[in-house]
C-alpha cells in the first residue's frame, strides 16, 4: 500500500498537470480524457521513437509531416523504405527509422494494425525497449507502468535529495518513481511528471516557487536541488576522419552509395567514401581527376566527432561501379541525404 506522502505527490501532479498540461499534437490532454477521447497508440508510439535523444520542439514538425503523410500505421508500414528515411532525415539516430518500420510492419501484419497493450508484449515489438514500452502502456493503455526518461530522472533525485550519480543511480530512481505511480490515471501521471520537469524542475533554473510538489522535496529543503542529478563524468569524445567522392554527370545524375544495413546511417544512400578513422585511405570510387574542395564538412554523433574532406570529379557517361548506385536528377533529393551527406552536397553545391 502506498503512504500518504506518496499519494499526496501523485495528487498534486495530477492537479497540476490538470491545469497546465502542455498542448502537442500526440497528445490527448486532460479534458478531452476526461470527456473520454482516448490516445491514439500509433501517435504515442511515433512521438516516443522520435522523442529518443531529441527535444520536443526538434519533434514537433516533423511528427505533422509523418502523421499527415502517414496517418496510420498500415499506411506507415507500406511505405517504400527511402521516402521514410528522407523524411527522418535530419531527427538523427538512423536506426531508429529502420526500426520504426520493421516495427509498423509486424503490427500491421501480424497485429492488424493494432498495437499490443502490455508492456510484456510491447517489448517484443522491433525498435521498443524498457523505457518505450513502458511509455505506450501508460500513456496509450493507461497502465500502471513506470515512466522514467531525463526529466524524471531529476525530479526523482531532487524530490528524494539523492546524490549517487547517474547512469548507476537509475534503478533507485526508477523504484522512487514507480512507488509514486498511481492506479488511477497513471497516463496522466507520467506526463504530469515530464512535464514538471521540461517545465519548472529544469536542470539549470529551478522555480521551486510554484512547483506543485516545492512541500516535500528533500533537495529544495536542503539547499541542493542545483546539484542534482549527479552524474559521472563523461569520457571525451574522439574525432575521426574520413573523404567523400561527390560525381555528377553531364545530364545531372550522381553517384551514390548505399551504406550497409547495420551501423551508422545504416541502408541510407550517401556519398561513396573512405573509412571514418583517424588516419583514412583515399579511396575514390573510380580513377578521375578529383579536386579537393576548400572548406570541410564537421559532423558530430553520439560517440565521436567526424571531419570529412570533400573530393569532386566528373562522372563519365561509361562508369557505372557495380557496387555503387547512379541516381537520375529527377531520383536525387538531397532533403533524403541524411544530414552529413547533405552537408557535403551543399558544401559541392556552393563551389
Amino acid at each position: 500500500m502506498r503512504d500518504t506522502n506518496e499519494l499526496d505527490v501523485s495528487s498534486a501532479l495530477l492537479e497540476w498537470y490538470d491545469r497546465h498540461a502542455r498542448e502537442m499534437p500526440w497528445r490527448i490532454g486532460p479534458a478531452d480524457r476526461a470527456m473520454g477521447v482516448l490516445p491514439d497508440p500509433y501517435r504515442v508510439w511515433l512521438s516516443e521513437v522520435m522523442l529518443q535523444q531529441t527535444t520536443v520542439a526538434a519533434v514537433r514538425d516533423y511528427f505533422i509531416r509523418f502523421t499527415t503523410r502517414w496517418p496510420t500505421v498500415e499506411s506507415l508500414a507500406a511505405a517504400p523504405d527511402e521516402q521514410v528515411m528522407g523524411e527522418w532525415a535530419g531527427l538523427g539516430y538512423y536506426a531508429r527509422a529502420r526500426n520504426l518500420l520493421k516495427c509498423a510492419r509486424v503490427v500491421a501484419k501480424e497485429y492488424d494494425g493494432k498495437f499490443p497493450n502490455t508492456y510484456d508484449a510491447l517489448l517484443k515489438l522491433p525498435g521498443i525497449g524498457p523505457y518505450t514500452a513502458a511509455a505506450i502502456s501508460a500513456i496509450a493503455f493507461d497502465q500502471p507502468e513506470t515512466v522514467l526518461d531525463g526529466n524524471v530522472e531529476r525530479v526523482m533525485a531532487r524530490l528524494y535529495d539523492i546524490h549517487d550519480p547517474l547512469p548507476g543511480s537509475k534503478p533507485l530512481l526508477k523504484e522512487k518513481a514507480a512507488a509514486l505511480t498511481p492506479e488511477i490515471r497513471p497516463g496522466d501521471y507520467a506526463q504530469a511528471v515530464m512535464d514538471l520537469g521540461a517545465t519548472i524542475c529544469t536542470p539549470k533554473s529551478a522555480t521551486c516557487g510554484i512547483c506543485p510538489v516545492r512541500d516535500p522535496c528533500q533537495a529544495r529543503l536542503a539547499g541542493t536541488y542545483s546539484e542534482l542529478p549527479r552524474k559521472s563524468p563523461k569520457k571525451p569524445k574522439p574525432t575521426r576522419l574520413g573523404h567523400v567522392y561527390v560525381a555528377c554527370r553531364y545530364d545531372g545524375a550522381m553517384l551514390m552509395e548505399r551504406r550497409p544495413d547495420k551501423g551508422l546511417l545504416g541502408g541510407m544512400l550517401g556519398w561513396p567514401g573512405s573509412e571514418w578513422s583517424e588516419n583514412p585511405h583515399e579511396t575514390p570510387p573510380y580513377p578521375a581527376d578529383w579536386k579537393e574542395l576548400p572548406g570541410e564538412v564537421r559532423h558530430t554523433f553520439t560517440h565521436f566527432h567526424l571531419i570529412l574532406r570533400i573530393w569532386s570529379a566528373d562522372l563519365p557517361a561509361n562508369v557505372a561501379p557495380d557496387t555503387l548506385v547512379i541516381l537520375d536528377k529527377h531520383e536525387f533529393r538531397p532533403s533524403d541525404l541524411p544530414t552529413v551527406m547533405r552537408k557535403a552536397y551543399d558544401l559541392w553545391r556552393g563551389q
